[in-house]
């Protein structure tokens, strides 16, 4: 693939200016610049005089040793997982919610990110770096991990959805789903993907992995576990008990130490204030930063005083209980998005973690944080994005005179000039002086109306309404018909708009990864492991390389 640097309108500004390594924003963080291989070097020392305040590397590499079993590793997954559990690599984590069928194609950047990363720190470094990705099966928002969109291949995508089923909103590793939920989903995208030569293989891979009625968390973890299998990346479920049974110690400490976090956030919101970037996930005063996992679904809980309770009222937990659950029943459990950080460096050896535009941001809060609990940031690794530029539409750009940027910033806008040149009529216009021009012959009639019955004025001027109305309707119809004349033409301006900016969204925001894998193989998926690494991220336009006569596309990949 080849790829240029490309503006898709929707750069975050506190997450550019850590890219661009200001001074002010980088020391939000540490100053752990991801550019600065000193500062890779540092945080690997610190991490290796540190070992002893994490977990029992042993019974994290047995708890996802067990995971992987239930997935389809490669072989360096599980070598991986070894060097883990013996105690001498470290580690690049990044993750996401899960996704259905395998969820948007940002999931695929940011594993590639994850993958990239460990690979430059194992170079730079020279000691074994393992890539985790970070399945944040927790978290229970369902309706936004259930579903994504593809191409029927003409007009706007369409969204595939897994129906969710009735009851309290648990967490979506914990949402248990029949053969009869993942059929309506397969079936839907069987009939929304347009057929192509490699839509069978697709299917059958996605139906074996949902064979047997998995969570939605399961089916996907599968999935992310076959497509980059060669890559070793190692997957972890943040829900799954055998992971939760670890993670005791911190939640012992994030509930004695509450009030503690608390302040520690404030003030890491305050500094992120002082520079003049807004807060992207405000923390609570009262807020313990903590969910429990209840009969009425996954909770988040509040201080009231020496009390834990939800906002509604139906919990309420002492310390001292809460600190009996932590100990005894953890997978009771679970973080939020300003607790998780932490909990993420207690498990692993963090060398460095991926994070997305979104994640930056509130991360710049929360190295008081870190602090509070004695721990140190990793190194920020900004997520790589793309927008995939197929080769159809590059020559539907070279037919038109545009650039993708183009289309992507403001493609209506250049479509509707488009079909404004070819009005060789001035339809607009000639409608526009029509109108004009009846208004003033009829303005006469109305003031001769009044004059001789004022009676009549209202029904003088809802007539003249009906004819302009009449004139617009004919206009209307006639600007149609200037478009049915190109309507060839318009579909590929279509093209273009909801292939680099569907819905008027980030390319990455919408598509899901099978939708490209449908139309190109995964050929196109194995060729996202030869993009460059660029370590501070930002956004590019990704292309083929060369075609091969007759149309089929052929990756030179790099080693």
């Amino acid at each position: 693939m080849n790829t240029t640097p490309f503006n898709d309108g929707t750069a975050q500004s506190l997450s550019e200016a850590y890219r661009r390594g200001d001074d002010q924003v980088a020391a939000l963080f540490g100053s752990a610049y991801c550019r600065d291989i000193e500062a890779w070097s540092r945080r690997a020392a610190r991490l290796d005089q540190g070992a002893g305040g994490r977990v029992d590397r042993r019974r994290l590499g047995e708890a996802l040793l067990d995971y992987q079993r239930r997935l389809s590793p490669g072989p360096m997954a599980l070598q991986h997982i070894e060097a883990l559990a013996s105690g001498g690599a470290l580690a690049v984590v990044g993750g996401q919610q899960a996704g259905l069928f395998g969820g948007p194609l940002l999931i695929a950047y940011k594993a590639l990110t994850v993958i990239q990363a460990a690979k430059h720190a194992s170079r730079s470094l020279g000691r074994t770096v393992v890539p985790v990705f970070w399945i944040a099966g927790e978290d229970h928002d369902f309706e936004e991990a259930n579903h994504l969109y593809v191409s029927p291949g003409e007009g706007e995508p369409r969204k595939v959805k897994l129906g969710r089923p009735e009851g309290p909103r648990h967490a979506v590793s914990r949402t248990p789903l029949s053969a009869v939920d993942w059929e309506v989903a397969l079936t839907e995208l069987a009939l929304t993907l347009p057929d192509t030569e490699f839509k069978p293989n697709l299917l059958r891979q996605i139906r074996m992995h949902a064979s047997d009625a998995p969570t939605l968390t399961l089916a996907f973890a599968r999935l992310l576990s076959e497509w980059f299998a060669d890559d070793g990346l190692v997957l972890m479920d943040a829900d799954d008990p055998a992971i939760r049974r670890l993670e005791g110690g911190l939640f012992g400490e994030l509930v004695t130490g509450s009030e503690r976090l608390s302040d520690a956030l404030a003030a890491g919101e305050e500094a992120v204030r002082r520079l003049g970037y807004p807060i992207q996930a405000e923390s609570a005063p009262d807020g313990a930063n903590l969910f429990v996992h209840a009969e009425q679904g996954r909770m988040l809980l509040f201080r009231q005083g020496d009390r834990f309770e939800d906002r509604k009222g139906g919990l309420a937990y002492g310390r001292d209980e809460l600190l009996r659950m932590a100990a005894e029943r953890p997978e009771q459990l679970s973080n939020n998005a300003l607790s998780r950080p932490l909990m993420q460096d207690y498990l692993f050896p963090v060398l460095a973690t991926v994070l997305g535009p979104s994640e930056i941001a509130y991360w710049a809060s929360l190295g008081p944080a870190f602090a509070a609990f004695g721990l140190e940031m990793p190194v920020i690794v900004p997520r790589q994005s793309f927008t995939y530029l197929e080769p159809q539409v590059e020559k539907l750009l070279a037919k038109y005179g545009v650039t993708a940027e183009q289309i992507a910033a403001d493609g209506e806008r250049l479509k509707r000039e488009w079909l404004a040149a070819q009005d060789k009529w001035d339809i607009g216009g000639r409608f526009a002086e029509v109108k004009d021009r009846f208004g003033e012959l009829y303005a006469p009639v109305l003031e001769m109306v009044s004059q001789v019955d004022k009676g009549l004025v209202k029904l003088g001027e809802s007539n003249l309404a009906l004819i302009l109305e009449q004139i617009a309707y004919l206009e209307q119809r006639t600007a149609g018909a200037l478009a049915g004349r190109h309507e060839s033409s318009l579909r590929q301006w279509d093209r273009m708009l909801q292939s680099l900016r569907p819905l008027e969204q980030p390319q990455e925001r919408v598509y899901g990864i099978v939708h490209f894998i449908n139309r190109y193989g995964m050929g196109w998926l194995s060729a996202l492991r030869c993009i460059p690494f660029d370590v501070t991220g930002g956004h590019r336009l990704m292309a083929q390389q060369q075609a091969e006569p007759g149309g089929r596309h052929q990756e030179v990949c790099c080693s």
